[in-house]
């Protein structure tokens, strides 16, 4: 009964993102196991698994104006001095993150132009982090801190930003292997080289 229940689930997955594409909260994997137990899951974690995806997430890009690209610059490049870190990075980031959107939130609550979470935030002494001088700011600082210590490494740093420093640690300082990690230090470094030739 539960095999058939967890099949049922699954088509009705497949048929809501058909339906609705705009509306699905991410990939969707499901692997069976010994018992032949259907297991639906958004982060493949088990490299011992094989994982077959059965919803992609629609990711819908907005077009920016160029007066949003840069209207941040001189936060940017304020805090990128102050904290010695290259403002093409500091861009990237925010270009990752929240595509330049001082009011966004994520799924797991992290907020503003850097996504910060709210234990990240207290941390940083950032009371506001909608308040894009107080995010940047924050966001940058981590971002020094994390540079620090993994010893100028940019791929673990961006890995820590996006898992977290003990995700980081956990794999024996290698980007661990989160597809969603993976991609995101990827998406990063290239709007990093792109920001930086222009």
């Amino acid at each position: 009964m539960k095999k058939w229940n967890m099949t049922c689930l699954a088509l009705f997955l497949l048929i809501i993102g058909a339906i609705f594409p705009a509306a699905a909260p991410g990939d969707i994997y499901k692997y069976v196991d010994e018992e032949g137990v259907i297991h639906l899951t958004n982060v493949p974690t088990n490299p011992n698994i094989k994982y077959d995806l059965i919803l992609r997430e629609r990711r819908v890009l907005f077009r920016l104006k160029q007066t949003d690209i840069t209207k941040y610059d001189y936060l940017i490049t304020r805090a990128s001095e102050k904290y010695n870190v290259d403002s093409a990075l500091v861009k990237a980031v925010i270009k990752a993150e929240s595509n330049f959107d001082h009011r966004a939130v994520s799924p797991k609550g992290a907020r503003g132009l850097m996504q910060l979470m709210p234990a990240t935030a207290t941390s940083l002494q950032v009371q506001d982090s909608f308040h894009p001088e107080n995010n940047i700011e924050g966001g940058v600082r981590y971002l020094r801190y994390l540079l620090n210590l993994f010893k100028g490494n940019l791929s673990l740093a961006l890995a820590a930003y996006n898992a977290g420093e003990a995700a980081v640690a956990r794999h024996h300082y290698n980007v661990p292997p989160f597809r969603e990690t993976q991609t995101y230090v990827r998406r990063v470094l290239h709007y990093f080289a792109q920001y930086r030739n222009e």
